[in-house]
């Protein structure tokens, strides 16, 4: 069977508002800087750098239509597919293998003199095209290799989550679980797993669902959805160590920027969208003592929030596309360059 081109493997979520809420600072970044060059840090199958490769080729301003976009993917499956996608617009853009949190490397070699850091862009999440490769071990609706990385290159030095299984205990388990997936059964389930690996390795996705549901209580799968679900979520973000890149990356996209520059970032549980949302409200809020009579230029706002709270899809992109279903969508722009602690 051919393989699907990336546009018809996955369709991105809230992909309109993501490229407006971009748009908008390109032009004013651009007047002050040079070209601005926006940095896709989840490139995926590169359906928002398309659609931001376009918008500004259709932008009226001679400097916002030089754009540049640089996509960054840990997966090379993932590279190489946007590549081939975003082959039409190459002179204005470049993918690079490399995690998000390396931006402030990234930014340092590839937006040179004559260029500005006019954008970060976080689509957060599993990737369509590794929920679609059996063989990634994502997945517990199919059997396959328990594998879980982004980055299943020969090359890659991170452990599969068959590994992590081999070498946890039963407590540290059980914080994975409870903490990555939130999972009220983490104690049932990590004792489980525990008393299964003594007898042998767990090695695929299904013998780690077919174990996840046994330990379950009949009465709570009934709601719910697969009650592997949050099991593979934790072990997928303890395999790929999302949240603690994450907790990195998004203040140092927000150093990086330039002034007037904006992070626009899209998360789909609640862990991802609150570090996004503490990372902002760090910078977008005073912290200035409380009571203090004269507000310091040190304790003054570095950012502003473009959109207010969150935004979420709306009903009918909800209906064309389920996944939108959980999408949280923040945004914020500098206004100052001083360097404030988020600590």
């Amino acid at each position: 069977m051919a393989q699907r081109a990336p546009q018809d493997r996955h369709v991105p979520v809230m992909l309109e508002r993501c490229t407006s809420v971009m748009m908008q600072c390109l032009g004013p970044v651009a007047e002050d800087g040079g070209t601005p060059v926006v940095i896709d840090a989840t490139l995926g199958l590169g359906g928002h750098s398309q659609a931001l490769l376009e918008a500004t080729a259709a932008s009226g301003s001679p400097v916002v239509q030089q754009a540049q976009i640089i996509g960054i993917d840990r997966d090379p499956q993932a590279l190489e597919a946007a590549s081939q996608r975003l082959a039409p617009f190459a002179s204005r853009f470049t993918a690079v293998r490399a995690v998000y949190h390396e931006i402030p490397q990234i930014s340092q070699q590839y937006v040179g003199a004559g260029s500005v850091l006019a954008g970060v862009l976080f689509d957060l999440g599993v990737s369509s095209l590794q929920l679609d490769e059996k063989e990634r071990g994502f997945a517990y609706s199919y059997d396959a290799p328990l594998d879980m990385r982004m980055d299943s290159a020969e090359d890659s030095a991170d452990e599969t989550a068959a590994e992590l299984l081999e070498r946890i205990d039963e407590q540290e388990l059980r914080r994975v679980l409870r903490e990555y997936g939130e999972e009220r059964f983490a104690s049932r389930i990590a004792r489980s797993i525990m008393a299964r690996q003594q007898q042998a390795p767990i090695t695929t996705t299904a013998e780690l669902a077919e174990l996840v549901d046994a330990a379950v209580p009949a009465a709570a799968k009934r709601t719910g959805g697969h009650p592997a679900k949050r099991t593979f979520q934790a072990l997928r973000i303890a395999v790929n160590r999302e949240l603690d890149v994450l907790r990195e990356a998004v203040p140092a996209a927000m150093d990086e920027l330039a002034i007037g520059g904006r992070v626009v970032a899209m998360s789909y549980h609640s862990l991802e969208d609150r570090i996004v949302k503490q990372a902002f409200a760090a910078r977008t809020n005073s912290s200035a003592p409380a009571g203090l009579p004269v507000e310091l230029e040190q304790h003054k706002a570095t950012f502003r929030p473009v959109i207010r709270g969150v935004e979420v899809a709306d009903e009918e992109e909800v209906s064309l596309n389920p996944r939108a279903s959980s999408a949280k969508l923040r945004s914020v722009e500098k206004i100052r360059s001083t360097a404030r602690s988020t600590a």
